[in-house]
């Protein structure tokens, strides 16, 4: 799938991250949300295979482009019966985030990025539009910190495992009046809070390597992100765990169902039938082979964002695959027909 896919599903990203970035700080975030989708969609449906999108702009953005359950891919062509043969394309499941982060792009802030996971058919889990409480940790503390412990056990285990104090540990959190009580154990603990408006998938990646100043990843996002960002934290060996949260009164927002009852009963008709199951990063992108790539949008812990120049674009991408073992940071430099001049910085 690597050999097959991988270089194609780089310039997919490639191509979402540099149409959101030119509406990057002019406060539009639908329109660099959209732009980026349709920028993705065009990309994919130019690649041999016979991709579904398991997780896209989905129910709660009621997308028109790379919604889920959309076929993708060159046989959806209008001239499909020229270009391809259904039975010789390898069948992939999608997930992805055209712009993970609308308001950090539309604002100009860091983290921004165009996401994507893909794996075998049936390889990644088809989370509901709900949310989820996440728990995300360095390769060193996988399978001993745990999210039924409490923030302060938690924190303990990263310290030993790492080999660091309390004090020394950075644990990103999402800045939501939900996490008043997460944000003040924490502290309370002596650990360090770097609090995040948005983008929570380059936070739990981040976990992942050394270097990042990053130790954890803690609270309640979106489960759609949730996904892409286990099947990262898969290939890298890192830890991550996801509870699906289904209470309106627990996420204290407008955006999850009319009423508890009704998503209980609507995870029931997915087949979830245990709503408080903990998910691991394996269960959540459980295929036997698992790609991860991301690019830059705006500056970021892990990526350069898009940069512009007479002449051209310039991005950085990240691409993680559970089949090579490998991490790859990939710098592209996309020319236009007559560049004046090739930009390195």
């Amino acid at each position: 799938m690597e050999n097959t896919l991988g270089l194609e599903i780089i310039e997919v990203v490639e191509q979402a991250a540099i149409a959101s970035a030119r509406w990057m700080g002019k406060g539009e975030k639908d329109i660099a949300d959209e732009v980026a989708v349709e920028a993705m969609r065009e990309r994919m449906n130019q690649i041999h295979m016979r991709g579904k999108i398991v997780i896209g702009e989905g129910e709660r953005d009621d997308a028109p482009m790379l919604y889920i359950g959309e076929e993708v891919g060159i046989c959806t062509q209008p001239n499909a019966d020229e270009v391809c043969t259904p039975d010789e394309l390898i069948e992939i499941d999608i997930a992805v985030d055209p712009c993970e982060g609308t308001n950090l792009c539309a604002y100009g802030q860091p983290g921004s990025m165009a996401v994507l996971a893909i794996s075998e058919k049936g390889g990644l889990f088809a989370a509901p539009d709900f949310y989820m409480n996440k728990l995300a940790a360095p390769p060193a503390a996988k399978g001993k910190v745990d999210i039924n412990k409490s923030p302060t056990e938690n924190l303990k285990i990263m310290a030993e495992c790492l080999d660091r104090s309390i004090d020394e540990l950075v644990i990103i959190v999402m800045k939501r009046e939900r996490h008043n009580d997460l944000i003040k154990e924490i502290r309370d603990a002596g650990a360090r809070v770097r609090l995040i408006s948005d983008g929570d998938v380059s936070a739990a990646i981040s976990c992942g390597f050394e270097g990042t100043n990053v130790h954890g990843l803690m609270g309640i996002g979106a489960a759609p992100e949730g996904v892409i960002s286990a099947a990262a934290m898969r290939c890298l060996g890192g830890h991550f765990q996801g509870q699906l949260i289904y209470d309106p009164a627990v996420v204290k927002t407008g955006l999850i169902g009319e009423s508890k009852e009704a998503n209980l009963e609507r995870l029931s008709s997915m087949g979830i039938n245990d709503p408080d199951k903990v998910y691991t990063a394996e269960e959540l992108a459980n295929g036997e082979n698992v790609l991860f790539a991301g690019c830059g949008i705006t500056p970021g812990t892990l990526m350069n964002g898009v940069r512009f120049f007479n002449g051209g674009y310039r991005t950085q991408s990240l691409v993680i695959s559970s089949q090579s073992k490998t991490a790859r940071f990939v710098d592209t430099v996309h020319m236009k027909d007559s560049p004046k001049r090739v930009s390195l910085n």
